[in-house]
């Protein structure tokens, strides 16, 4: 079995946008394992890996580099084995409160200076139900080693989340 690549995507998002890289990847003897896809601004992008077919590794490797003459921009990058990165454990932050610059910024911070791994995050902002002012939303799945004291994160998002006067929750997995 051939390994996997793994392909970052961005373009001007349009009906069949989707249907084009499926097609692109099954032609050319792929088989799509995962991914994440999204608009974003009027841009549609995404990341997906896909497993080439035996013997068809530089096939599939053309035939999505040709998807960049059909105006998507590409990254494509050879998958690393999975590994859980020295994880110990899982947990699920949400963060909610009034938009302000450097929210993002500080949470991620307080996740570099413990090496907590972000796996995933999701933010988006819209109008409040009442007030209509702009409220920010955050979700984002972590990945905290071994060595990182749990309690001690939970206080350094709660200090944080009282100087930004946003609420955290801090859920483990």
């Amino acid at each position: 079995m051939e390994s996997p690549i793994v392909m970052s995507l961005i373009g001007p998002d349009r009906p069949g946008l989707v249907e084009l890289i499926a097609s692109t990847v099954k032609a050319a003897g792929g088989n799509w394992l995962e991914s994440r896809m999204c608009n974003l601004g009027g841009q549609f992008a995404g990341i997906l890996r896909v497993s080439p077919s035996e013997g068809r590794r530089e096939e599939l490797l053309a035939a999505v580099a040709s998807l960049q003459d059909k105006g998507i921009s590409l990254v494509v990058k050879d998958a690393e084995e999975d590994s859980d990165g020295g994880c110990h454990e899982v947990a699920t932050i949400e963060i909610v409160g009034h938009d302000r610059p450097g929210i993002v910024s500080q949470i991620s911070n307080a996740f570099a200076q413990r090496s907590v791994n972000v796996e995933e995050l999701n933010t988006e902002c819209r109008s409040a139900p009442m007030s209509g002012e702009a409220l920010f939303e955050a979700r984002a799945r972590v990945c905290i080693p071994s060595d990182c004291d749990v309690s001690d994160l939970r206080s350094d998002l709660e200090l944080i989340a009282a100087d930004l006067m946003v609420d955290v929750s801090f859920e483990s997995d």
